[in-house]
């Protein structure tokens, strides 16, 4: 089990890289998660402090303002002379709200010099020293007067040790044009950054949870997705070590079950192809071995006067035979290698199918007497003119007629025909006999395929004569077809497509 799950994860597998990146992914989602979640949570609570933090500077604006005069004899100018009736009765009655709402003040003329100094118990404290009888934060009171209002986050020019929100609005004496004043309400940070740590812990906990659940899901989820494909590739290497016998058992509809049907349909043509290999290679052998055995006999017996002189022109006879029955097998191979490395060509010509028909009926003469067989057809077919390669076109007929001939009946028949039309000529024959099964009908295209395993009827043969004369009709265009009555039967019909002409 250790081992399985070391060849899964190692460096190399399909399910580490599916894995490591699956888990990247959603790490990284939960990454970017908890940063958005952490801004918007900021930035909400940013913007509720403010609106907060507003009401209340604009409620200590109108209190400080119904106890607020101008004395110019406080100082040159309407802003020097700006000065809190009761400053300590004010005090006291602000530090009662500031303590409510937990909040510092602090009340500038629009020099930034303090006029008044209400610290809440909440608060951390401020540096004292830095505030008496010195300019508290002169750029933030610059920028309050001028655009009426005014919110940030720091530390007030030193004056408070951590970060404070401050909100500062200007104190109006007689019309919106006159400031005689700024009042700056100033709140902890601590509640927002308390919220959005628990939040954040709360969240990281669950992201945590979920990111552990999400890799169990996603390694269970990873394994059966590679496992199949795990199971093609040893299989896949069986087929390598030449065992063909191994299957794929995937049951899904996806594109993994697809992929399965599809390797076992391979399969299956793989193995039928060794099949037909072994098949060839026996029959190869058997093909050669006869004739040569046979030739090498006779000769021995001439030879060394086993076989007397009278009868030696009767066995060179059989040697003679055996001899073309090697060069019909050598052809054969030929064209198969030629097919198959694309280097046979057609050499086109117009020629008289029917003419070259009645030629090789004749060769086929003595079978076809010893045989008792009828020939049909032949006395209502016109000359056909057909454009083609006439070597290849005759080979086809001939392994045509050379099959009927070989498996009509005794006292049988072969018919014939010949039709066209203005796109093509169509031959056929068809022959009285056993024909073949209609497992088989299928097949008998097929390059080494013979339907006759027992070879009593087909002992020349190859299966080769079938494969061949297809690869030449469709080399020219056209098809061929088979068809069958099991015992009554078998017709083999193509077509060839007409010359066109030019327009």
């Amino acid at each position: 089990m250790k081992k399985k799950i070391k060849n899964f994860y190692s460096k190399k597998s399909m399910f580490r890289k599916y894995m490591n990146v699956s888990v990247l992914i959603v790490f990284f989602s939960f990454l970017i998660l908890g940063i958005i979640l952490t801004l918007t949570i900021t930035n909400y609570w940013a913007n509720e402090k403010r609106q907060v933090l507003d009401r209340r500077a604009d409620n200590v604006v109108n209190f400080i303002r119904r106890h607020s005069a101008i004395d110019p004899s406080l100082g040159p100018g309407i802003n020097k002379g700006f000065y809190i009736n009761q400053l300590d009765t004010v005090q006291e009655l602000l530090r009662l709200y500031v303590d409510d709402v937990g909040v510092d003040v602090i009340v500038t003329n629009t020099d930034a010099y303090p006029v008044m100094i209400v610290n809440s118990n909440s608060s951390d404290g401020m540096d004292m020293d830095k505030v008496i009888n010195s300019q508290i934060a002169p750029d933030i009171v610059d920028k309050t007067i001028e655009d009426s209002e005014y919110f940030s986050k720091g530390t007030l020019d030193g004056i408070y040790k951590t970060d404070k929100y401050v909100s500062a609005h200007p104190i109006y004496y007689n019309s919106q044009s006159n400031v005689m004043g700024i009042v700056m309400v100033i709140s902890d940070t601590k509640d927002i950054a308390s919220f959005t740590d628990m939040v954040m812990r709360i969240f990281i906990l669950s992201a945590i949870a979920t990111l552990s659940i999400s890799v169990l899901a996603i390694g269970l989820f990873s394994y059966n997705f590679v496992k199949p494909i795990k199971q093609v590739a040893k299989a896949t290497r069986q087929f390598g070590r030449g065992d063909f016998s191994v299957r794929v058992n995937i049951a899904s509809d996806d594109e993994i079950g697809e992929l399965a049907r599809s390797f076992n349909n391979m399969a299956e043509s793989l193995s039928a192809s060794e099949n037909v290999r072994r098949s060839f290679v026996a029959n190869v052998s058997h093909e050669l071995k006869t004739p040569m055995t046979t030739i090498a006999g006779f000769i021995d017996g001439i030879l060394d006067g086993t076989i007397p002189k009278e009868k030696q022109n009767y066995y060179l006879g059989i040697v003679s035979e055996e001899i073309k029955r090697l060069a019909r097998l050598v052809r054969s191979m030929l064209d198969l290698s030629r097919l198959d490395s694309g280097e046979m060509k057609l050499n086109y010509q117009s020629f008289d199918l029917l003419s070259m028909l009645v030629t090789i009926i004749i060769t086929f003469e003595h079978e076809i007497e010893a045989k008792k067989i009828e020939i049909k057809g032949l006395d209502s077919i016109s000359s056909k003119m057909v454009y083609g390669d006439r070597d290849l076109i005759y080979q086809v007929v001939y392994n045509l007629i050379e099959n009927a001939v070989k498996f009509t009946n005794e006292n049988g028949y072969i018919e014939f025909n010949i039709t066209d039309n203005s796109e093509q000529v169509d031959f056929s024959v068809k022959n009285s006999g056993q024909g073949i099964n209609k497992s088989e009908i299928g097949l008998v295209f097929d390059r080494f395929y013979k339907t006759d395993k027992s070879r009593s009827k087909d002992k020349k043969g190859l299966g080769l004569g079938l494969y061949l004369v297809r690869s030449i009709i469709r080399m020219h265009g056209g098809d061929i077809t088979a068809k069958s009555e099991y015992g009554e039967y078998c017709e083999f019909d193509f077509y060839i497509p007409k010359k066109q002409e030019k327009k």
